[in-house]
């Protein structure tokens, strides 16, 4: 047995130095957060795929079949459970901060996101969100607060960056109390212009450049459930990044699809679903640009945490039917999908129908999965915190953390 160990340490620690001298610079990185996507919220919508071509078992969405597979541990330095703003603050900064922070460690000093590490590093720099940019996760990036919930000195940030692209509307952008100067007042004397929608953007585009969408109050894109033809998606803006940020020193892409965690606080299934696949959606866009440089490309698709606890089986038996939410997506419209996002009693009825179960309207303290492909993948594999995850992305762009 002895032998056996050495013999198997010898081996692994040759492994471990061929890996070292053979691997490749990642020119190109892009980080996808979904919210609150575990690993249950993908086994329902790739079942419900599945269950949509009238068979049983599970469709692949595209990141699923990475070749990297691992899983990463989320608790918070105050909690065992996360807030998004202390996971996105680890994800960013590679730091456990407290619930309820920002870009801040627990004794509130303040963090440098690799986002700034990469773009002090020459390379170009795009942050976006199907949610506001000043939200938790995309925010945790490049803001900082002792407060995630200040969304008005967060986004105050912004501009302060010199980040080439976001992607996104922000959260009060006259304040709380809607008495203060238009965050988009600021943004632009900060050198960025704003484009509402693709046709401003094409019109407008510039080295340094913030999209946000077409029509909505608050510029977050809209659900994808009931969207509209011409409403902006996740996958449109990071195409847009990718068009304004390509250089030949290379780029940071952060990409979150930020309403698969609403969906699952309201315990709404075939929300996560279409969500997710949303999402999905916005990673074939980087797959693409990867099919073009795989050498120099490396593309990671995570979740800060994992929300509502959601199961594919509910009670008793062992059956279930997605089918069941073919009404919904053909009847809910962009107008109206909010009411039926709060209405618990329909969303929790149409759950049990569909043999789907719930546990909390709240996150949970499960590890949530890693998949990765290209340049510096190797690392992602197996068990990690999610602290891991910015210094691994620095080590494969060989850039100091």
């Amino acid at each position: 047995m002895k032998s056996f160990n050495r013999l198997l340490a010898v081996t692994l620690a040759l492994l471990v130095c061929t890996a070292s001298f053979g691997a490749r610079k990642a020119k190109y990185v892009f980080l996808f957060i979904g919210d609150g996507m575990g690993f249950s919220h993908v086994a329902l919508t790739e079942a419900y795929m599945a269950q949509e071509r009238g068979v049983i078992g599970s469709d692949p969405l595209t990141f699923t079949q990475f070749p990297v597979l691992g899983m990463a541990t989320t608790y918070s330095a105050s909690n065992p459970i996360t807030c998004s703003s202390a996971a996105g603050t680890a994800l960013a900064t590679g730091t456990k901060t407290k619930n309820g922070m920002l870009g801040m460690d627990p004794d509130s000093l303040p963090l440098k996101s690799i986002a700034y590490k990469i773009h002090e590093a020459g390379r170009k720099v795009g942050i976006m969100s199907t949610v506001q940019v000043n939200h938790a996760t995309p925010a945790a990036f490049y803001g900082h607060n002792i407060k995630r919930s200040n969304y008005y000195p967060i986004a105050l940030e912004l501009p302060k960056t010199g980040f080439e692209f976001f992607g996104g509307g922000f959260l009060h952008p006259n304040g709380k109390e809607k008495d203060q100067p238009s965050i988009y007042d600021a943004v632009r004397a900060g050198g960025y212009e704003v484009a509402r929608g693709l046709d401003e953007f094409e019109a407008k585009k510039r080295d340094k450049i913030v999209l946000t969408a077409l029509r909505n109050p608050d510029e977050v894109l809209p659900y994808a459930l009931g969207r509209k033809d011409d409403d902006l998606t996740l996958a449109q803006i990071v195409a847009a990044a990718i068009e304004v940020l390509d250089n030949n020193k290379g780029f940071f892409i952060m990409a979150e699809g930020g309403k698969i965690d609403y969906s699952a606080h309201s315990n709404d299934a075939i929300g996560v679903i279409t969500e997710t696949i949303d999402m999905d959606e916005a990673v074939k866009v980087a797959l693409k640009f990867y099919e073009k440089h795989p050498k120099e490309t490396l593309i990671i698709v995570t979740a800060d945490h994992e929300t509502g606890g959601v199961s594919l089986g509910y009670k008793k038996g062992y059956k279930y039917d997605l089918t069941v939410f073919d009404e919904i997506t053909e009847n809910v419209t962009t107008t109206d999908v909010d009411k039926y996002m709060n209405d618990k009693v329909v969303l929790q009825e149409h759950s049990q129908k569909a043999g789907v179960g719930w546990t909390t309207t709240s996150h949970t303290g499960g590890a949530v999965p890693v998949w990765a492909i290209g340049a510096g993948s190797e690392d992602f594999a197996g068990r990690m915190d999610n602290t891991d995850i910015p210094r691994k992305i620095c080590k494969a762009m060989k850039i100091k953390f």
